[in-house]
């Protein structure tokens, strides 16, 4: 299973990636795996204000439906629009081609309230 270090994670299962000025949210690796084969992603209008456990999304698995929560306080900037057509993507690139925002506005301090990629593998331990 991946986890690459240039990720912050929550025990949610997101993980938020700083690039330039936003930053790219999506879920890990893990998180696709439990749910299964996705069929569907709702994904937020750009402008969207978010703050941390608030609903950012909605995936839809052959299993169930899931919220995907807001890692960090932000606002939308641009929402992975390939996912309307291919919201595979999430299970085959979770990290890359399967997004699902980015957001502006984004506090360092939340950044780093997240999980290094050493903490998130600890609470997996077991689980994977």
């Amino acid at each position: 299973m991946e986890f690459p270090s240039n990720c912050k994670y929550t025990k949610d299962h997101e993980w938020v990636r700083v690039e330039g000025d936003t930053c790219v949210v999506g879920i890990t690796e893990f998180a696709q795996s439990e749910l299964g084969e996705l069929v569907f992603v709702d994904l937020p209008s750009a402008g969207k204000s978010v703050s941390p456990g608030s609903t950012l999304c909605v995936v839809e698995s052959t299993k169930a439906a899931s919220d995907v929560y807001a890692p960090v306080v932000g606002t939308v900037a641009e929402a992975n629009a390939a996912l309307k057509d291919s919201p595979s993507l999430v299970n085959t690139e979770p990290y890359t081609g399967g997004w699902m925002v980015k957001l502006s506005g984004v506090a360092k301090g939340d950044l780093d309230k997240m999980l290094t990629v050493d903490q998130y593998k600890e609470l997996l331990k077991g689980r994977i």
